[in-house]
């Protein structure tokens, strides 16, 4: 019999929603704060991205502005580093602190960072295995059969390996914007409190998604076993 059925599965969910609902008003509220705090430097989110990839050659990088509010992000298939509208014209803590954070990536893409290579190397099996394993999962849940509950697992060991590479692509980006962003001179020592604070608050957002990865594959797992 399935542990708690698809009950069991349920609860995970609104466990893993409430976690990562909570988290989430945590970075709303950290990046609310920080992004009225203008920084002395008065280098604007793209200024700042731009002078930091220039220091570190990679002038063939691109800074675009992108719709959407935290929509920031690098695209390691253009090379362009993206920030949201907010982030890309105004001279914030906070809006510093996510564009140093997106060039991070672009250096570890630059450089071979062998975590975010895995994590672009499995990208293709986790969207295949994302929209298979539910549906194998609920098929072993309403048809039975043992064997569709293991094929579950079996697909979403993509999906959890893709979480867990991620915290470290994510947490090594961050410390990478702390020093960047303090030895080019963009933010003082003081005003960098406040990207510590806005990433860590960012970082735990993909520890939270890492987390109900987690607690799903076990839940599999022991359903797989019974």
């Amino acid at each position: 019999m399935i542990p708690g059925g698809f009950g069991g599965y349920l609860l995970i969910m609104v466990l893993g929603i409430a976690l990562s609902g909570i988290v989430g008003l945590w970075l709303r509220s950290t990046y609310s704060k920080y992004s009225k705090q203008e920084s002395h430097s008065g280098l604007t989110g793209a200024q700042a991205a731009r002078r930091i990839l220039d220091q570190n050659g990679l002038t063939n990088v691109r800074v675009e502005p992108v719709a959407g509010k935290l929509t920031d992000h690098y695209d390691p298939r253009t090379k362009t580093v993206r920030l949201s509208e907010g982030n890309f014209a105004t001279n914030s803590i906070a809006g510093v602190s996510v564009a140093a954070h997106e060039v991070g990536h672009a250096i570890q893409d630059a450089t071979g960072y062998v975590p975010m290579k895995l994590r672009s190397g499995i990208f293709p099996i986790v969207n295949i295995s994302s929209q298979f394993w539910p549906m194998a999962f609920m098929i072993g849940i309403f048809a039975g059969g043992q064997f569709w509950i293991q094929l579950a697992m079996v697909l979403f060991l993509g999906v959890l390996a893709f979480h867990v590479v991620t915290l470290p692509v994510e947490i090594n980006a961050s410390t990478r914007a702390y020093g960047l962003l303090t030895r080019y001179g963009i933010l003082s020592s003081t005003e960098a409190t406040g990207t510590k604070r806005v990433l860590t608050a960012a970082a735990f957002t993909y520890i939270a998604a890492a987390l109900t990865a987690v607690l799903t594959f076990l839940y599999l797992f022991l359903a797989s076993r019974q």
